[in-house]
């Protein structure tokens, strides 16, 4: 059974940094990406970034796209998504989630997400 377990969400300041994880387990990602999407209390839930496993491309939403950074680990099965320069429209619960796809009701596994709250 595929989980993801989000990890590094928190509190920060507007302009600071955080690096969330997705630590992947119960099988091998060969062929997937790792997507991190965000919702905001009575929003929408909004694509972030995501990351091909094999290949290491990456794609990034334009709201965070030179702000964030998403990387991954295969050693550790492990993907990270750096944020810098974050804002208070960053404020968030970010989840990630494993799909050989990019439609989201195709993923595999979703985790449980991590709050992230900027403030200014």
């Amino acid at each position: 059974q595929v989980q993801l377990v989000e990890s590094g969400g928190g509190l920060v300041q507007a302009g600071g940094s955080l690096r969330l994880s997705c630590a992947a387990s119960g099988r091998t990602f060969t062929g997937y990406a790792i997507h991190w999407f965000r919702q905001a209390p009575g929003k929408e839930r909004e694509f972030v970034a995501n990351i091909w496993w094999s290949g290491d491309s990456t794609y990034y939403a334009d709201s965070v796209r030179g702000r964030f950074t998403i990387s991954g680990d295969n050693a550790k099965n492990t993907v990270y998504l750096q944020m810098n320069s974050l804002k208070p429209e960053d404020t968030a619960v970010y989840y990630c989630a494993a799909g050989r796809t990019v439609i989201p009701s195709n993923f595999v596994a979703w985790g449980q997400g991590t709050q992230v709250t900027v403030y200014s």
